[in-house]
């Protein structure tokens, strides 16, 4: 398969901060030498800064165009007929590679939900509002500036492997039609979104969905979660049921994992649903 590999290198605003550090050290891990061996042909883009002055950027500003570059690159690769990844620092990404090819639903892989708006934060964190951006339930004129971008139904939104949810969050679940299911239940409830009309589905994966005591991946991950052979097993499960148009990566700060346990992880995690797609 023809991949094109887009790294979103942003952290919270900060150029190389923190997780933004990521996407250069899974590439850096032998990512593209990897996909080869495998027989995917990858070429890497960088969406490099957005902004000028990195120590004064605002975080939701800096968000927002790091999601209009996105957009911009995903949909140029889709263009040239190449399968996009995003190696990306925030989760809030997403809404640009959603924008980019014009997923209609999403597959949203995390231990948080990302449901909260800026009226229900008591942190004001702006990746705990990803989801509920795609949504379109805040941060609508911005989103709405991003190119191709249109908000997502909530039945056709499935959380996978959430444990930990603010009150607020837990409410929105049980007023709205997203499904929230865990990893082992993933492949079976994917027709669900089929049936509300998935047709263009977006894949995102934060990789501290995993169980912190198998892969520490940054300084938020909670107890509890799936291994990675576990997680591979239900992003694959999903992948075969749905129509998936491309996948988004995030939250990857390699200061936590000084032996480099994650890049092969990833690696292996590509490999496997690239080959289940190409098969399809």
């Amino acid at each position: 398969m023809k991949v094109t590999i887009i790294l979103a290198s942003y952290d919270s605003g900060h150029y190389h901060g923190g997780c933004g550090q990521g996407p250069d050290a899974i590439i850096a891990g032998g990512l593209v030498d990897e996909l080869a061996l495998h027989g995917h042909e990858a070429t890497v883009e960088d969406i490099e800064k957005v902004t000028e002055d990195d120590e004064q950027a605002r975080e939701v500003s800096t968000g927002f165009a790091v999601c209009d570059a996105a957009a911009g690159h995903v949909a140029g690769a889709i263009g040239l007929g190449r399968f996009p990844i995003v190696l990306a620092g925030n989760c809030l990404t997403t809404a640009g590679a959603v924008a980019g090819e014009k997923a209609d639903s999403v597959v949203w892989f995390d231990q948080h939900a990302d449901l909260n708006t800026p009226e229900t934060s008591t942190s004001g964190f702006l990746d705990g509002m990803a989801v509920a951006t795609l949504l379109g339930r805040c941060w609508r004129p911005l989103a709405g500036a991003i190119p191709g971008f249109a908000p997502i139904e909530p039945q056709r939104a499935m959380l996978v492997g959430v444990r930990a949810v603010d009150p607020a969050e837990e409410g929105l679940l049980k007023e709205q039609s997203i499904l929230s299911v865990q990893c082992s239940e993933a492949a079976g409830k994917a027709a669900s979104l089929m049936e509300a009309g998935a047709r263009r589905t977006h894949l995102h994966i934060d990789l501290d969905v995993h169980d912190p005591e198998m892969l520490q991946v940054n300084r938020y991950a909670t107890p509890g979660g799936p291994s990675p052979d576990q997680l591979r097993k239900a992003v694959i499960g999903a992948a075969d049921a749905l129509p998936i148009v491309g996948v988004t990566l995030s939250a990857y700060d390699p200061i936590v994992d000084p032996s480099g346990e994650v890049p092969p992880v990833v690696g292996k995690l590509l490999i496997e649903l690239l080959d289940t797609l190409e098969k399809r």
